[in-house]
């Protein structure tokens, strides 16, 4: 894990080695000052010698000045490696996202994946600034403030090597009970971060319904747990306070005492007395920050642990070794072709399909809610991989194209229609970063969507606020399908993509279609059969399965399904 973490300091390797550097220079001239104190106490001022005072002040005073330029320039150096570095991170774990397949994105919410980014990022980004820092301070002042008091006195500085016992094994205790609810906490941030983003994204539907009384409970309640588990975590780590202060008294009372005999023997003198004080003071600040390192390398372990998860995690769709770029035209085949969502199981969501479909050819595909539509038409630009069989475009195992190449020629348009902060010109630049304005406004007027388009102030420039809010469901429906045409592609799908568009909109698209799209295949997943019914063929799906394949008036004569709803449509139509 660590190892896989430290491969994204890449170009902060030069800060992340110099700040710990810094930072020896600072305590090695801090821990320079208790020794130079002591021969001011012993040989200036108890000689009454003031060339000695003010010498070895001079030093004392070049030391502190040269520990406060090792420190800033440490800090420095650590703000800017652990900054850089936390940024590299975030940016590898976003770039892993993007290479997802559906499958892997299925395994994690969207919320949890955005708490690895903001907040575990933000803790191992503290870890990291800590490291470079406090792991190089506190231990160096242990080992050298040790080194001192042996130095000094042999027998006194036993006190210290007890206490350091003591507290290694308290503090393997505290950090052995704490990490394991450390990681079970920052797992229900995600369920926080859920709640929010559920009630941002969607505040519209929560004010229609005044709801807003319920998904502040739902916040509440999801911000008490959070609080609860942090509770029982803390409850641990406070132990650590109070065992600090009992080891740091014991010693300051056991050196009085044991060093007040010395000094009345003649074995130690009174400076030697005082330089030991000090270091006792660095000693027991040092396991102070030590203790401090174990809780914040408790938290930060069990965020490093979610973020390599990210990393490590392999897309489920890969490129082939040599893969393919030509796709000669938009002909389909399934063949026997099964699904499931999660390996290993023999449930399937789709199961033993068969189907040709020619270049050119417009497919309608109807069934009931649950039938799998949306999944089936997943298998052509492998947004999903197929379980068994083998799905074909342009007579080749789509496994066998780069993916790239294959998602180009395959335009699809989702069931959810999704604009992005900017332009009405920049979002359908999405299609086609290349396209001129001529070729965005032909593509706009085959979705009908030109014509609303041209009543807007400042038309193909308008600007279209996040998430496409300031326009309505059927003309973020008409933008996305023009955007889609802008691929110019070989396949074009529509997920129920004109089911907010009024019939009459809905006629003169499909016409469009078949005017100015002739060599494109064209897929039209609807509830709606009078969107589909001019279809080449429709193809029939109920429980993953194709229960008819036609044209419309075949399947009113043979297929039961298509019956039952194309009566219940045209009762509707006719009341």
């Amino acid at each position: 894990m660590v190892k896989r973490l430290l491969q994204e300091v890449k170009e902060y390797k030069a800060a992340s080695i110099q700040a710990p550097l810094f930072m020896v220079g600072e305590v090695l001239m801090e821990l320079m000052l208790p020794f130079l104190m002591s021969f001011i106490i012993d040989q200036g001022v108890n000689k009454q010698d003031m060339g000695a005072v003010i010498r070895y002040g001079s030093i004392m005073l070049v030391c502190a000045f040269m520990s406060l330029l090792f420190g800033a320039l440490s800090g420095n150096k650590a703000a800017y490696a652990s900054a850089g570095f936390v940024k590299n991170l975030r940016e590898a774990m976003f770039v892993k996202i993007q290479d997802f397949s559906f499958s892997n994105i299925d395994r994690y919410s969207t919320s949890g994946l955005v708490t690895r980014m903001m907040t575990d990022a933000t803790n191992v980004q503290n870890a990291y600034q800590m490291i470079l820092r406090m792991c190089v301070r506190a231990p160096l002042i242990l080992i050298v403030a040790m080194f001192m008091t042996f130095y000094i006195n042999s027998e006194l500085a036993l006190i210290f090597l007890v206490a350091m016992i003591f507290l290694g094994a308290i503090l393997a205790v505290i950090t052995l009970k704490s990490y394991p609810m450390f990681k079970a906490t920052f797992e229900k941030y995600d369920d926080l971060n859920e709640s929010v983003q559920e009630n941002i994204t969607n505040i519209r539907v929560v004010k229609a319904y005044v709801k807003e009384e319920a998904e502040s409970q739902k916040f509440v309640k999801a911000a008490s747990n959070l609080k609860r588990m942090f509770m029982r975590a803390e409850n641990i780590l406070v132990i650590n306070n109070p065992v600090m202060q009992l080891t740091m008294y014991a010693c300051v009372i056991a050196l009085s005492w044991f060093g007040a005999h010395f000094v009345v023997a003649g074995s130690l003198t009174t400076g030697e007395l005082m330089s030991m004080f000090t270091y006792t003071m660095n000693i027991l600040m040092s396991l102070m920050m030590l203790s401090m390192i174990f809780v914040m390398l408790s938290m930060s372990f069990a965020s490093a642990q979610r973020i390599v998860e990210i990393l490590e995690e392999e897309p489920t769709i890969k490129n082939p070794e040599n893969p393919r770029y030509d796709i000669k035209d938009g002909s389909i085949s399934f063949k026997n072709v099964s699904f499931g969502y999660y390996k290993g199981e023999d449930k399937y969501v789709l199961k033993n399909v068969n189907v040709e479909i020619q270049a050119g050819e417009t497919i309608g595909i109807l069934g009931p809610t649950g039938s799998s539509k949306t999944t089936l038409t997943n298998m052509i630009p492998r947004l999903y991989d197929v379980s068994e069989g083998r799905v074909e475009v342009g007579g080749v195992d789509v496994r066998s194209y780069d993916v790239k190449a294959l998602r180009d020629a395959v335009s699809v348009v989702l069931q959810k229609n999704v604009l992005f902060s900017g332009s009405i010109l920049e979002n359908m630049r999405w299609g086609n970063e290349k396209a001129t304005r001529e070729q965005v406004e032909q593509a706009c007027r085959i979705a009908c969507a030109h014509e609303f388009i041209i009543q807007q102030p400042q038309q193909y420039d308008a600007w279209v606020e996040q998430g496409g809010s300031n326009f309505s469901g059927g003309q973020k429906q008409r933008l996305c399908i023009a955007r889609a045409l802008l691929k110019d592609p070989k396949v074009l799908i529509l997920d129920d993509s004109t089911s907010a568009v009024d019939t009459k909109t809905d006629s003169m698209i499909r016409a469009a279609f078949r005017e100015s799209l002739p060599h494109t295949t064209k897929i039209i997943i609807s509830q709606r059969i009078s969107s589909i019914e001019d279809a080449d063929r429709i193809i029939v799906l109920d429980e993953g399965m194709i229960t008819g394949i036609g044209d419309h008036d075949t399947l009113l004569q043979t297929n039961e399904l298509y019956q039952k709803v194309y009566e219940t449509q045209k009762r509707g139509e006719d009341e």
